[in-house]
């Protein structure tokens, strides 16, 4: 009997109990798209697709615990960061990552939800940028994500997005992934990858529907399975755009709440 090997994909971020977005969504995504998906929770929210009303942190001996019981057994191909939250639990998980080394690593920078909502402390983005955006092959801020990064104001419209890629191309990490869903007045949906000096547009059709909770997350995660699986970062993202967008169609035709509703991560099946 053949033994069918599965990349082991590991998110590191914060539990959604509406299962929209955060771990959930990520755990799906990673299934969905070939991954074997194992997971460190940061913190527990209480979030719907209306909001977020409640965020209780994961002290930082559990995050280590857990942190060590997953990379002291599994092979881990790739790992995805998400919400964190505060400077103590960036220096703990960029402390394990350190220790680790995974071979590929993606961070999504969550700083605030596109209900709003605030993820991360003020006094966290510094340690952010020094502890965490180093080890990164990639990150991948939305637009008010990436404006947060550089203090710079938000870009409300697509010709206003270059004036972030100089300050964003400085950043001390691989690779920047930006993410263009918040132009909500365009046609289309373009997402920006700054590698270097390279710049390479992913441009789709913007589909037109309330039900994008947890895209981000989404997005992020498919990219570090698709990298765990041995694709190229522009051969990741290709993927990683292309299923999204296929997720958000199948997701547009789905009543999941009173407010945001989730993509269809499960839309193959």
């Amino acid at each position: 009997m053949s033994i069918k090997q599965k990349p082991i994909i590991l998110t590191i971020a914060g539990s959604d109990s509406g299962g929209g977005a955060g771990i959930q969504a990520d755990i799906k995504a990673i299934s969905a798209t070939g991954g074997y998906a194992c997971s460190v929770i940061t913190a527990l929210t209480a979030q719907n697709t209306q909001g977020v009303t409640a965020v209780h942190p994961t002290p930082q001996a559990m995050i280590e615990a857990q942190l060590d019981a997953i990379f002291s057994d599994l092979s881990v191909t790739a790992v995805k960061v998400g919400m964190l939250g505060d400077v103590a639990t960036i220096r703990t998980v960029a402390a394990a990552l350190r220790k680790y080394k995974p071979t590929h690593l993606v961070v999504d920078p969550v700083m605030v939800t596109a209900n709003g909502d605030m993820l991360l402390a003020d006094d966290a983005v510094q340690c952010l940028r020094e502890e965490l955006l180093p080890l990164a092959d990639v990150i991948t801020p939305n637009l008010p994500e990436a404006a947060a990064l550089l203090a710079a104001p938000l870009p409300k419209q697509m010709a206003e997005v270059e004036s972030l890629f100089a300050g964003l191309a400085q950043l001390d990490c691989g690779a920047v992934l930006i993410k263009g869903g918040f132009l909500q007045q365009e046609a289309r949906s373009p997402d920006w990858l700054l590698s270097g000096e390279q710049v390479r547009c992913f441009d789709t059709p913007r589909i037109m529907t309330p039900n994008t909770h947890g895209t981000g997350c989404t997005l992020s995660a498919a990219l570090a399975c698709y990298l765990g699986q041995g694709f190229t970062m522009e051969a990741a993202v290709e993927q990683a755009k292309h299923y999204i967008d296929q997720a958000i169609l199948a997701g547009s035709r789905m009543r999941i709440g009173q407010g945001r509703g989730p993509v269809d991560h499960f839309f193959a099946l």
